[in-house]
Order: structure tokens, then sequence, then C-alpha cells
């Protein structure tokens, strides 16, 4: 059953967002929107998604995108 949900991304280490990127494209099938901010006065960004998958795709996608040295993430999912 599909959930949606969002997810929250933060990224510190700014040497690191390609491969962010390669897994956001990897999982783009469950990503209904993303928007991403550079907050310049804190030297990061911010990166948030829409998702509508399986709790197994959005925990394989939030997994891996955790595993990744700098960044930070967080996710809410809805029941359905």
């Amino acid at each position: 059953m599909n959930r949606i949900g969002i997810v929250g991304i933060v990224v510190e280490e700014i040497e690191n967002a390609d491969k962010v990127n390669s897994i956001l494209h990897d999982f783009s099938k469950i990503i209904v929107g993303r928007m991403g901010i550079p907050y310049r006065e804190r030297e990061l960004s911010v990166i948030s998604l829409i998702v509508d998958g399986t709790s197994d795709e959005i925990s394989a996608m939030t997994g891996k995108l955790g595993k990744i040295s700098g960044i930070k993430v967080k996710s809410a999912l809805t029941k359905k």
C-alpha cells in the first residue's frame, strides 16, 4: 500500500550534493514534488520532497540518503 509523506533533507556538506541527487534520481518514481533552497547564511541547503510510495521504498531512499556524510534526513508519512 502506498503512503504519501514529506521528506526533509539538510545538506551540510555541499560536496556530497551529487550523491544526494543521484539517489533522488534513482527514486524519482516515488517523488511527486521537490523544492531545494540554498541557505547561504548557514552554509547549507534544504530539500523538501513530497513522496508517494510504499513504506519500503521510502525507507530505502531515506536510509541511503542518511548514510551520506553531512546529510540529515527526516520523514513524516501518512497512514494511507
